[in-house]
């Protein structure tokens, strides 16, 4: 779906994101700053002029089936949630799927991923375990029309199906994120992308990931990642 770009209203919210990213990563530490990250993106996106065109509702989980990149900053800010929020029998239940889903989806790239559906491991009885620590990128996945996200699960080898967004909801949240990306990758972090599932699992299995992180250096030993620019982020240059 083409849209039609807010140059100033993107340039906006870069500006005042990155400004306010850097000052709580200097003075809070990175993941601390993320989670506070995260009010202000959930804000921004509830202010949105076109947030009521959002056909997305509770119980609604097409797209919790669909392939989620992360940073590692929200691998370990989930991490935190899930041993801090959730009972001993759920976190189980979580971590077994995380297992799975890492081992189902190993090696594949992109494209492979794209066409599998995957159950996300935090979806239990049609809702969301960690709906507060939730991925960027679940918070950004919006649609205006729910058949789009039915045939993108029912057809996931069909990758020329394209889902209606809502102009500005859309960059109010590619904004934001990317502000915050900059602003960890200024002060030396890695904002590489990672699969959720495997990405997890490997933080699970390393447990000096979160030091070797918040040291500056690559997070995971046994897992690379990918640097992916982000789609705003050149406007702000």
């Amino acid at each position: 779906m083409e849209i039609s770009l807010d140059v100033p209203f993107v340039l906006g919210v870069l500006a005042e994101e990155h400004s306010r990213a850097q000052d709580e990563i200097r003075d809070a530490g990175v993941v601390r700053a993320y989670e506070n990250s995260r009010q202000r993106h959930d804000a921004r996106i509830a202010s949105a002029p076109d947030l009521s065109t959002l056909a997305c509702r509770a119980g609604c989980t097409w797209c919790c089936h669909f392939s989620v990149d992360v940073r590692a900053v929200e691998v370990f800010s989930i991490l935190d949630f899930v041993e801090r929020s959730l009972p001993t029998e759920e976190k189980a239940r979580i971590y077994a799927e995380v297992r799975a889903n890492s081992v189902a989806l190993q090696g594949m790239d992109d494209m492979e991923r794209m066409r599998r559906n995957v159950k996300c491991p935090f979806l239990s009885a049609g809702r969301c375990s960690i709906y507060e620590a939730r991925p960027q990128t679940c918070r950004n996945y919006h649609a205006t029309d729910v058949a789009g996200c039915q045939q993108s699960y029912e057809d996931p080898d069909n990758l020329d199906i394209d889902p209606e967004f809502a102009p500005m909801v859309y960059q109010a949240g590619g904004a934001h994120v990317d502000a915050f990306t900059r602003a960890m990758r200024d002060a030396g972090y890695d904002t590489n992308v990672y699969e959720m599932n495997c990405a997890l699992d490997t933080a699970l299995s390393e447990p000096d990931a979160r030091k070797r992180f918040e040291q500056k250096r690559a997070p995971f030993k046994k897992l690379a990642g990918d640097d992916v620019p982000g789609e705003f982020e050149d406007l702000a240059d």
